[in-house]
């Protein structure tokens, strides 16, 4: 018994459990934990109660596991049993936040809990105002550690049906889409730099370790799901922040609000991005804005509204940060891209991508341009229809594999480049373009 013991130590601090004294407790522990290993968790329920009930605190394994274990029983149960077990994870997750308080991030643990209370709201009987609340807590309590971005896009979804019930104001509506709108910010930043640290070590030719290679995938999958709740967020929201909307909002607060900063930055960040940067509003809050806090936004903001170059400089020369440089390039090239002046937003995509090489967003504004470009950038229709390949290729390198095909579809076909006699020729693009692509060889 002492050798099995032994082992069971081992094992245990191998996989960064702690170790006690209590053999029993120990032994069980490593039967339920050996069935969770073969997600055989209803053989695993059992002594993990056992263990759960007699000692609470004696592993972590306890919540860990018992996670897994409940999951699956929610899942395979019905009726009331469904009900007992989401419940009762509710509870475990109170008990891991008191027994374990060092292992947990609070952030975490609480948006784990409102998005199951979510899931299961019609079960458990809650309204959306009790699961906006919990969503709430987690948000307010530890933003730091509040990460998941389906619970993120959930907590701002419930805002948005809230309001649509009356139950928030314009206000409330439009700070908590600011709120998320800066937490999906920062996530990103902070993926984007560790991935473009990866990157950069790639490019220079050193291979990545085993843990760098599991970091790697962790920040894309990050990006990705950022990335996809970012336009849903956008979507949720809708029409309802519209000039209609925002300016009577921000003409009613601005004497209140005009020596805030933040304020006076969200408020010329939304009227610019939707549409309102004509209006005598969005002038009133850029100067002041610029007089009390001048940054990177304000001067390319008083760019567009004067013309006048030395915003346009002003505005470079203020942002340092590689990642916002990047959104700010990001703007300026799909400014001129929306003016028509394909070659100079091509310009500045290519700068967004050098200050972050992990976005690859640019690659598409690219390809759509060069798609628009294709009727007048090519001197034969032959040719014409050959800038797709090059629209294509941009496509393919912003990930978008649907919009690659749809553009490969409209390049010449196999018989026509037959004809044509032009198979592994290279062809010169001209216009703004004035790039060259390779025919595919058949």
């Amino acid at each position: 018994m002492k050798t099995k013991f032994t082992l069971l130590a081992i094992l245990f601090l191998g996989l960064g459990f702690g170790f006690a004294q209590n053999e029993e407790a120990m032994t069980k522990l490593s039967i339920f934990h050996e069935y969770v290993k073969a997600k055989n968790y209803d053989a695993a329920y059992e002594p993990w109660m056992e263990v759960r009930t007699k000692w609470p605190k004696f592993n972590n394994a306890i919540p860990v596991d018992g996670e897994k274990i409940l999951k699956h029983k929610i899942k395979n149960a019905t009726g009331a049993e469904k009900v007992a077990f989401i419940k009762d994870l509710l509870k475990l997750w109170d008990e891991k936040l008191e027994n374990f308080p060092s292992k947990t991030k609070i952030g975490d643990l609480l948006s784990d809990k409102a998005q199951l209370m979510y899931d299961y709201k019609t079960e458990l009987g809650l309204t959306d105002e009790d699961v906006y609340n919990a969503f709430d807590k987690a948000y307010t309590t530890d933003l730091k550690t509040f990460k998941n971005a389906k619970s993120l896009y959930t907590y701002f979804s419930l805002m948005v049906d809230l309001y649509d019930a009356g139950k928030k104001t314009d206000q409330e509506l439009f700070d908590k889409y600011d709120d998320v709108v800066d937490k999906i910010e920062t996530e990103v930043k902070s993926s984007s730099e560790g991935l473009n640290k990866l990157i950069a070590k790639e490019d220079a030719g050193t291979a990545l370790t085993k843990k760098e290679g599991q970091y790697k995938r962790y920040y894309e999958s990050s990006l990705k799901a950022f990335d996809q709740i970012s336009g849903s967020v956008d979507s949720k929201l809708g029409d309802r922040a519209n000039c209609d909307n925002l300016i009577p909002l921000y003409q009613k607060d601005y004497e209140e609000n005009k020596n805030d900063g933040v304020w006076l930055q969200r408020a010329m960040n939304k009227l610019y991005e939707k549409g309102c940067k004509e209006d005598p509003m969005f002038v009133k809050v850029v100067k002041q804005k610029n007089s009390i806090e001048p940054n990177a936004k304000t001067s390319y903001y008083l760019y567009l509204i004067t013309g006048e170059q030395q915003y346009f400089d002003q505005t470079l020369q203020l942002e340092t940060d590689p990642f916002r440089k990047a959104k700010l390039y990001n703007t300026i090239g799909r400014d001129f891209k929306q003016k028509g002046s394909y070659g100079k937003a091509r310009e500045y995509f290519m700068k967004a991508l050098a200050q972050n090489p992990s976005d690859k967003k640019p690659y598409e504004q690219i390809a759509r341009m060069y798609a628009a470009s294709a009727n007048s950038c090519g001197d034969t229709n032959f040719n014409k229809r050959a800038v797709f390949w090059l629209a294509a290729a941009e496509a393919r390198k912003a990930g978008s594999s649907s919009l690659a095909a749809n553009y490969e579809a409209k390049a010449p076909s196999k018989s026509e480049i037959f004809s044509a006699g032009k198979a592994g020729q290279t062809i010169s693009i001209g216009c703004w373009i004035g790039r060259s692509v390779t025919v595919p060889n058949l």
